[in-house]
């Protein structure tokens, strides 16, 4: 018998999903719960009922878990940035391993060894890149904060505990400078207003500040006043650009930007690789955690001075310049042209031989490789989300590479992938959890496949 919506019911919570949400049974159908923990006994209020499972509304814990710990941040209910701050870091990282062994069995079917997973070296304030929405507030007064879960609300927050507090602050101190300069925030149903988005990005071992004002217009009231402003108090900040979205969307970032102070980047370090971080780079957001994953990823390549090294879905070449000297060649492909042409400058700072960055989708690019005879002795794939296409996975088999890294934010595709791959003739060997976002349900895995 199916739950009804606002049914009250008591659930025992067996474990925590991909979503971060605690699920447990009610006369059979899978109950899911966001803020449960593993081990714990609930009252849940049914909020939405589908044919084999139900979303629940946690109103009170009965019997708390030993991992439950107290929320430390105000806004962690109505926010959703944060998934898992309501239990210890422990025991995330514990759900997390779980949570990709249990893809590579369930999809993949794929029985690798399974290493422990790689904490983050950092759990609080560590993200490199940071988007508030700007809106005004019932006063009239901008403020910044996060959109609710699966909705346009903002939920007011200024001192967000992934992010940086120079960050957090720089933030509060555009909306004083907005409100003393009469510069308006975003209003999304009129489509009236100017700032959209206050967007931060810092060098982690440069500690050079990127401001990127989003905005609905082509310049800004008072920008040398308030760009003055901005560097007087926060002398880090050493770029301040306006990014120009004058569209009707939901996408955060336009086309095209103008730099007001500086330039249209900022410099910092990626395992010794010279980076330029703009408003539209692609780029790690936990640097110290990334460090760790791209280590692995070089022990996993086991590259020798005479190899060939592949690096599909390149972004600005950081996976293979960090191995470059390990290498004889190496070859990236990135679909993004930003991201080539910074691909290109890093290999320069750095001056790297042998080094050719293609921009072109990446299975365009490697059936074109493929058919040119390449054969890399190694490839490296860091594919989005939704993982790799047929036409790559295809022409990378073809390529016969000895050994593939496959590197993924996304453990349920990486696991079809890795499936796809062992059926043409390639065994997946070590599976490395990494977490790169703590505190979310977020988890980044590395598998290393060597040729039959």
């Amino acid at each position: 018998m199916s739950v009804t919506k606002n049914q009250m019911v008591e659930l025992f919570i067996e474990g925590i999903t991909s979503e971060g949400n605690g699920v447990g049974r009610y006369q059979g159908q899978a109950i899911f719960v966001p803020l449960t923990a593993p081990g714990e006994r609930v009252q849940v209020q049914i909020a939405k009922v589908a044919k084999q499972y139900a979303y629940g509304i946690l109103r009170q814990v009965l019997e708390p878990a030993a991992c439950r710990i107290e929320q430390d941040c105000p806004v962690y209910r109505s926010c959703g940035g944060c998934q898992l701050r309501h239990i210890t870091y422990e025991e995330e990282l514990r759900q997390k391993q779980q949570m990709v062994a249990d893809c590579f069995a369930r999809i993949g079917k794929i029985t690798a060894e399974m290493l422990p997973i790689l904490p983050s070296p950092q759990t609080e304030h560590y993200r490199n890149k940071v988007q508030f929405p700007v809106q005004e507030d019932s006063q009239g007064k901008p403020q910044i904060g996060f959109f609710a879960p699966r909705s346009h609300r903002l939920v007011a927050a200024q001192n967000c505990l992934l992010q940086p507090t120079l960050l957090n602050e720089i933030a509060q101190y555009c909306c004083v400078l907005m409100e003393k300069y009469h510069i308006p925030a975003y209003n999304e149903q009129t489509h009236k207003g100017l700032v959209r988005h206050i967007y931060l990005r810092q060098g982690y071992h440069s500690g050079q500040v990127l401001l990127c004002l989003v905005i609905n217009g082509t310049n800004l009231p008072s920008g040398s006043k308030f760009c003055a402003g901005i560097q007087q108090k926060f002398p880090e900040v050493c770029s301040i650009v306006l990014n120009i979205n004058q569209q009707k969307t939901n996408v955060i970032t336009g086309t095209k930007s103008v730099c007001l102070v500086g330039k249209e980047y900022i410099q910092d370090n990626m395992c010794e690789v010279p980076v330029q971080i703009g408003p539209l780079s692609f780029y790690q957001v936990n640097t110290p955690a990334a460090e760790q994953l791209y280590h692995v990823a070089a022990d996993f390549a086991q590259l020798k001075p005479t190899d060939v090294l592949l690096d599909l879905y390149c972004g600005m070449g950081t996976i293979g310049l960090s191995m470059y000297h390990q290498c004889k060649q190496l070859i990236g492909v990135e679909v993004i042209p930003e991201a080539v042409e910074s691909a290109w400058n890093n290999a320069k700072a750095m001056n790297a031989e042998n080094v050719r960055f293609l921009c072109a989708d990446a299975g365009t690019a490697a059936t074109q490789l493929a058919k040119e005879g390449l054969q890399p002795s190694v490839i490296v794939l860091d594919p989005p989300r939704k993982g790799c296409d047929e036409a790559t996975l295809n022409a990378v088999v073809e390529m016969a590479p000895e050994r593939i890294v496959m590197i993924s934010c996304n453990p349920a595709t990486a696991a079809r992938d890795v499936a796809i791959l062992c059926g043409k003739g390639y065994v997946a060997q070590k599976i490395q959890a990494a977490d790169l976002f703590p505190r979310t349900k977020h988890i980044e895995t590395i598998v290393q496949l060597s040729r039959v």
